[in-house]
C-alpha cells in the first residue's frame, strides 16, 4: 500500500524542466571556430621570428674596413699613420669595401679624386693614377726656400706669381727679384707635396704638384722651368 502511494506521488510531479538557481551562470553557446584566421596568425608569428633572426645574424656578421680620417687629395696614397683607420661595418657583398687588412696593398694606389675625411673607403675611389677634373691640368714645380710657405701641404689653395728680376743699379746688380702683382694662376690646388727628406740635397728644392685650369698651365710651366714662380697660400674661393 505504501509503495503505491509513493508511486502515485511521483506521478503528480510537474514535467517542466528545472530552472537554474539564483546566481547560476547560463551555459555559453559554442564559439564558431575560424581555422583560417588562426593559421594566418601563426604564419605572421613565424615570419616575424624569422625576420628578427636574420637581422641578428646579419648584425653579427661584421668586418673591419678602411675609413678615411683626413682628406686625401687626388693623386695621394693612404697612410695608416696619418689618414686612415679601421672601422667595423655590417658585411654587404654589394658594397666594394676595402678590408683593413689590405691597407698595405692600398697604399700603393692613388686616390682618383679628392676623398673627404670621415667616409668609409671603397675600391672605386682608388686606382693606379689620379683622374684630373675636366678642364684641369697638373703642373709640377721645383721651388727654392722663400718661394713657398714653409707649412704648405696637400689640399691648400694657392696663387702663383711670376718673379720679376731685379735691375742693376750703381756698381752691382741686386741678383734677386720680386713677385709681380698679377698672378700666373689665381686659384690652384696643391695636389701633392714631396717630403722634405726627398728634396734634392744639392739644391734643397721642394717639389710640389698643382692642379690648375688648362688655359693657365702653359704660362705656369714656363715660369716654373726658369725658377721664376712664387707660391702663396690664399683663401678658398667661394
Amino acid at each position: 500500500m505504501k509503495i503505491q502511494e509513493r508511486t502515485g506521488a511521483g506521478n503528480n510531479r510537474s514535467a517542466a524542466p528545472a530552472q537554474p538557481g539564483v546566481g547560476e551562470r547560463l551555459p555559453a553557446p559554442p564559439r564558431e571556430r575560424k581555422p583560417a584566421l588562426a593559421a594566418l596568425a601563426v604564419l605572421l608569428i613565424l615570419v616575424g621570428a624569422l625576420g628578427a633572426t636574420v637581422l641578428v645574424l646579419r648584425a653579427g656578421d661584421r668586418i673591419e674596413v678602411v675609413k678615411v680620417t683626413r682628406p686625401i687629395q687626388a693623386g695621394e696614397s693612404v697612410d695608416e699613420n696619418k689618414n686612415i683607420t679601421g672601422v667595423m661595418v655590417a658585411k654587404d657583398d654589394s658594397i666594394n669595401y676595402i678590408p683593413y687588412e689590405q691597407r698595405g696593398a692600398l697604399s700603393k694606389l692613388k686616390a682618383k679624386n679628392t676623398i673627404p675625411g670621415g667616409v668609409v673607403a671603397v675600391g672605386e675611389m682608388f686606382g693606379a693614377k689620379a683622374e684630373l677634373p675636366a678642364g684641369k691640368a697638373s703642373v709640377g714645380l721645383s721651388l727654392k726656400e722663400g718661394q713657398y710657405p714653409s707649412d704648405i701641404k696637400s689640399g691648400d689653395t694657392v696663387a702663383v706669381y711670376p718673379v720679376v728680376s731685379g735691375t742693376s743699379t750703381g756698381k752691382g746688380s741686386s741678383g734677386s727679384g720680386s713677385a709681380s702683382g698679377t698672378p700666373l694662376v689665381a686659384d690652384a690646388k696643391v695636389n701633392n707635396v714631396a717630403s722634405k727628406s726627398d728634396a734634392t740635397v744639392s739644391t734643397g728644392n721642394l717639389n710640389i704638384t698643382l692642379v690648375v685650369p688648362q688655359e693657365e698651365a702653359a704660362a705656369l710651366a714656363s715660369a716654373a722651368s726658369e725658377g721664376k714662380a712664387v707660391v702663396a697660400r690664399v683663401s678658398d674661393a667661394d
